[in-house]
């Protein structure tokens, strides 16, 4: 399989673009109070990229660089404080003594020059970082996300094996977690940022818990005629839910809440407004391209779904999924998905 870098540079040919990037920040947020760091030299586009955060953020008017008065309250459209810091003019201790202030700052904390700081942050925050290789050319800008702590391979692997995980269902969820990293890489090499360890993360466990909803006629039901004990155990633990939230508390009662917000909305039982991440859509949807460990189109997708459940209480689904991985498809790529 090959091998994706998962914490890619972004490339800012422009203005245009670096505002684009910033709007982008505002669809990967999963935790508040937070800071978000950016370092980068004079004319690399932190107050441009801010600018654009602020304004997917519904906050009124431009944001002027806050650099005589170090600092600017805003508030965004929901009445969530936003403090818009600049350190150009203190470094060092003056820089950490001005930012151990607001250390307990509800809302959105946005520091420019944050290079000029001594003492790391605590978690959470998001750093962006703007490079300038050549500025005649654009500028390249990184992420660093300390606000969603993540399992490691040797945790999701010791999950499968606690949960008898059937080999196809645990290639399904490889398939899936590569195909949407591709997908993802695909949008931050048009200036979007996304998560992508999270986004292959929360592939790799979809559907951990799936056998919670299998069904005898299914192919998956089909493929286990002796379930192991522990399934049933699961299925009276979570009694009542199907696989996406209890997937989800699964990783909540492991101190993974933000991880379970982007598996839980993978399924069909919250509407589609409730995925508002873009790690959200994507997973969705590269679920949706992916039949057992083959990555499809939509279309030969629905065939097979329909075909496998059709009579099954699960058969009305299929035109619901349809419906909804075309609009995402129209909404992320605009109808043309890259693979």
């Amino acid at each position: 399989m090959k091998t994706i870098d998962l914490n890619p540079i972004i490339w800012l040919k422009d203005a245009e673009i670096t505002h684009s990037c910033g709007r982008s920040l505002a669809s990967t947020l999963y935790v508040q109070p937070i800071s978000i760091l950016l370092s980068g030299d004079l004319g690399s586009g932190k107050t441009t990229f801010l600018n654009g955060f602020s304004e997917a953020l519904d906050i009124q008017g431009h944001l002027p660089s806050p650099t005589f008065a170090l600092e600017h309250l805003h508030k965004t459209a929901d009445g969530k404080p936003f403090l818009h810091i600049d350190l150009y003019r203190l470094s060092g201790p003056q820089a950490d003594a001005f930012i151990e202030q607001t250390a307990d700052f509800l809302g959105f904390r946005c520091i420019e020059w944050a290079q000029h700081l001594q003492k790391p942050l605590e978690d959470p925050y998001i750093s962006i970082q703007i490079l300038d290789r050549n500025r005649h050319r654009g500028h390249e800008l990184t992420c660093a996300f300390r606000d969603m702590p993540l399992p490691g391979d040797a945790d999701i692997l010791q999950w499968r094996r606690e949960m008898a995980l059937p080999e196809h269902i645990a290639a399904h969820c490889d398939t899936v977690a590569c195909f949407a990293v591709q997908m993802g890489t695909s949008l931050m090499q048009r200036g979007d940022i996304v998560r992508l360890e999270a986004l292959e993360k929360a592939g790799k466990i979809h559907d951990l818990l799936r056998f919670i909803d299998f069904t005898p006629g299914a192919s998956h039901a089909d493929d286990i005629p002796n379930e192991p004990a522990v399934w049933q155990e699961i299925r009276q633990l979570h009694s009542g839910k199907r696989h996406e939230p209890a997937c989800a508390s699964f990783l909540r009662t492991r101190g993974f809440s933000a991880l379970a917000e982007i598996v839980e909305v993978h399924g069909l039982q919250l509407p589609p407004k409730e995925r508002r991440t873009v790690e959200q859509k994507l997973l969705y949807y590269a679920d949706k391209r992916v039949n057992l460990d083959r990555v499809v189109t939509l279309d030969e997708r629905f065939a097979d779904f329909s075909k496998r459940y059709n009579g099954s209480r699960f058969s009305k689904d299929a035109d619901i999924w349809y419906t909804q991985a075309k609009e995402l498809e129209e909404e992320l790529f605009g109808g043309n998905p890259p693979m």
